[in-house]
């Protein structure tokens, strides 16, 4: 197939899980002799055509419409503030990208394609207008909602626009069961709602490449001795991932094993509030931070440097980190509460158990979970056997691209145009 590819973010530009999917699934798309055609962001200093592991990559230059948006748009992205130049950069792209998609490709250089796909809001507007011009299949892959990631309190333009492309879409693609029911709770379409989990490339997440020497260096770093734990967290500093949460729980976990060091690593908004928690709660010792992207090698060794990885999230639709963690032979703590892809990824118990499911909102059970693990390291060694096993059975990206390529398939062999 020939497929049109609509992602906000893709390498080298990556910011969270998005990204890091895009990158997997257009790679494996291709190398299973699929033609992808990216259409995504550019900061001003990328290449605005290129081709990365044989797959085409569009960055059309946008220019900031804020200022015009402004005298016509209503409330709702008024009060964005500052932030109306965020909207004004996606509008604008997405209409960059199908001008690139449907003036430039298919009239003028006469390209054809089977199907387009659009990821979250941040590319809905530019499948809508697509598939009003072209009548183009349209899948729409939904990696979170609006109303869960802003706590209910967010904008009732993105909830539109994702409530519109769940209608006009021919299917719906999600990433948990979990989140399947939450669309349909949200009054989407369930016949047209597919799931397919995410996945990991094993091979590059693999214990055994790792050596001791990678490993000892990074803690000695940290300052971690030999007879201490090493927790780790990755992921985005906001609400949705528990961190604060995490940090909360720390003071009973130190009091139960005060050789736990916590390994913070990430970017975010609550970069500040963790730094001051931290310091409230005298757990400086305790608590080392990194606010920055850490890229993937260095993000492997910390995974295999430490002792555990705890994902305290209170809303996380499926979550990569945690297969990345698994994928490394390391026992989790996960939060199971809510919306949480996590449950289907950790078994918390039985023989195949891989890590424990705790509230993420509750600084008390995180503490629990994290002592859970902490009690007899060969059995948490264990388990972190048990999730790498499970990982190559239901978690690789070759099985998610099958998944994927089989709904696209259904799609365009049955469509009507």
């Amino acid at each position: 197939m020939k497929i049109g590819f609509f992602v906000w973010e893709y390498p080298p530009r990556i910011i969270g899980g998005l990204g890091v999917y895009a990158q997997y699934i257009t790679k494996y798309m291709v190398n299973m002799g699929h033609e992808v055609s990216v259409f995504t962001t550019n900061t001003g200093s990328l290449k605005t055509s290129e081709v990365i592991d044989g797959v085409e990559v569009n960055r059309p230059l946008g220019i900031d419409a804020s200022s015009v948006l402004r005298i016509f748009v209503g409330n709702d992205l008024q009060s964005w503030g500052d932030g109306l130049r965020f909207f004004s950069s996606i509008f604008v792209n997405d209409i960059m990208c199908t001008n690139k998609f449907v003036n430039e490709q298919i009239r003028r250089k006469k390209k054809t394609f089977d199907m387009i796909c659009v990821h979250d809001w941040l590319g809905g507007m530019a499948g809508s207008m697509i598939k009003s011009e072209l009548n183009l299949p349209l899948v729409f892959h939904v990696h979170s909602i609006e109303t869960r990631r802003s706590k209910g309190q967010g904008s009732k333009v993105v909830n539109d626009i994702e409530y519109h492309l769940a209608s006009v879409a021919d299917r719906v693609i999600t990433v948990s069961y979990a989140m399947k029911e939450d669309l349909e709770n949200h009054g989407w379409p369930g016949e047209k709602i597919f799931v397919v989990w995410n996945g990991i490339d094993p091979d590059i997440y693999d214990p055994s490449k790792i050596d001791d020497v990678e490993k000892a260096a990074l803690r000695l770093r940290y300052g971690i001795a030999d007879d201490e734990k090493m927790m780790l967290f990755v992921g985005r500093l906001n609400w949705v991932k528990g961190i604060m949460n995490l940090v909360q729980a720390m003071p009973s976990i130190i009091e139960t094993y005060p050789k736990v060091k916590l390994v913070i690593l990430g970017t975010g908004d609550e970069e500040y509030d963790i730094r001051s928690l931290v310091k409230r709660l005298g757990i400086e010792d305790n608590v080392i931070c990194r606010y920055e992207f850490v890229p993937e090698h260095e993000r492997i060794v910390h995974y295999a440097a430490s002792d555990l990885c705890v994902f305290p999230s209170v809303y996380e639709p499926f979550g990569i980190v945690s297969l990345e963690a698994m994928a490394m032979e390391k026992p989790i703590v996960v939060g199971a509460s809510g919306v949480s892809g996590f449950r289907e990824q950790v078994i918390s118990s039985g023989p195949g158990k891989t890590g424990i499911h705790v509230n993420g909102k509750d600084p008390v059970d995180i503490a629990w979970g994290v002592k859970q693990v902490l009690i007899d390291d060969e059995e948490a060694m264990a388990w972190g056997r048990n999730a790498r096993d499970r990982v190559l059975k239901y978690f690789t990206w070759e099985k998610a691209t099958r998944e994927t390529l089989q709904i696209y398939e259904g799609l365009v062999n049955s469509y009507k145009y």
